[in-house]
């Protein structure tokens, strides 16, 4: 049976709210699936992710495929990563806890980066409310100008 980790549309009309789930290949999009991974929220900025890191890890180990956007959501949260790292452990290439501490380290940086562009677009988004709305005066029409453009007579010859 081949196994999906994809996104199941919830939310209204022109609001959308995503579950990340696994599910069968075959099952429609919104239909039955086997487990819930976490929520995906495009709506906020930046986008709002809850997800399990270890259920998902699990799910791309046993073979799920994740879908493309669902991917990059898992590269987002840093799953691919640690699995990249994990693999780099079964090959003995490093322990695991070298892993552990490269992922750390990489975490760490990465909530940081997400915190600053959180806290750019609070900044952004006070300066809007504060600033007072502007609206242009209307243009003061010509009076001295000719109407009709210049042509007393209507076309025609009469």
């Amino acid at each position: 049976m081949p196994v999906k980790i994809r996104l199941q549309r919830h939310g209204s009309k022109k609001r959308p709210f995503y579950f990340i789930v696994v599910a069968d290949a075959r099952a429609p999009r919104d239909g039955k699936f086997i487990q819930k991974l976490g929520t995906y929220n495009p709506l906020t900025v930046p986008a709002s992710i809850q997800l399990d890191r270890q259920r998902a890890l699990d799910w791309l180990h046993k073979g799920a495929q994740p879908t493309d956007t669902v991917r990059k959501i898992l590269s987002f949260k840093g799953v691919l990563y640690l699995k990249h790292l994990l693999r780099g452990v079964k090959l003995g290439l490093f322990d695991e806890a070298t892993a552990m501490t490269k992922f750390q380290k990489w975490h760490e940086e990465h909530e940081g980066k997400i915190r600053i562009r959180h806290d750019e677009h609070k900044g952004q988004r006070y300066q809007k409310r504060s600033q007072p709305v502007v609206r242009r005066a209307p243009r003061p029409v010509n009076h001295d100008a000719p109407q009709g453009g210049g042509h007393s007579e209507p076309k025609g010859g009469e």
